[in-house]
């Protein structure tokens, strides 16, 4: 029984930072970036800004969920990160997905809403992640799984997937 109840607290956790940290970021900040603009959903573009959204949504949450929680054993947040190297799941092909993600989500409000300042909002965002990445969780990661780390740095890139024939 113990074993069962072990995911529940990272799980917990990943909820409350989802809320907290990326809930901001992707939520509230565009939504208030919007100024109050109405948005009419017209046409195609309309979908496929609503399709980038999700998607992006769905990223996230597999990431953080799926990855952080019950395969690392740990949280999103750097305060309870990971107890493994998560190297499953979209980690095999970007080694920073969940950051994807909720640029994903963020632009797709850009597109959707046709609005210049979450435009913005979102180029300084990946200036910031961009410099969170290398100026601190890589060498965080590094010191904690040495080696491994290394390795999987080599072989995965961190924001560009490589496509194979």
């Amino acid at each position: 029984m113990a074993a069962m109840q072990k995911p529940v607290a990272p799980l917990l956790k990943t909820l409350v930072f989802t809320i907290l940290v990326p809930g901001t970021m992707a939520g509230y900040v565009p939504w208030r970036l919007r100024q109050n603009a109405a948005i009419a959903l017209t046409g195609a573009h309309d979908g496929a800004a609503l399709a980038v959204i999700a998607i992006g949504i769905a990223i996230y949450l597999y990431t953080a969920f799926w990855g952080f929680a019950l395969i690392g054993g740990g949280t999103p947040a750097p305060i309870a990160p990971t107890k493994i190297l998560v190297v499953k799941g979209l980690h095999r092909f970007v080694r920073n997905p969940m950051y994807i993600g909720v640029g994903l989500v963020v632009g797709g409000q850009a597109w959707l809403s046709h609005s210049l300042p979450i435009a913005i909002y979102l180029a300084c965002f990946g200036l910031a992640v961009h410099l969170f990445v290398v100026l601190y969780e890589e060498p965080t990661l590094r010191k904690q799984f040495g080696e491994e780390y290394e390795r999987y740095r080599e072989r995965v890139p961190r924001w560009m997937p490589r496509f194979r024939l």
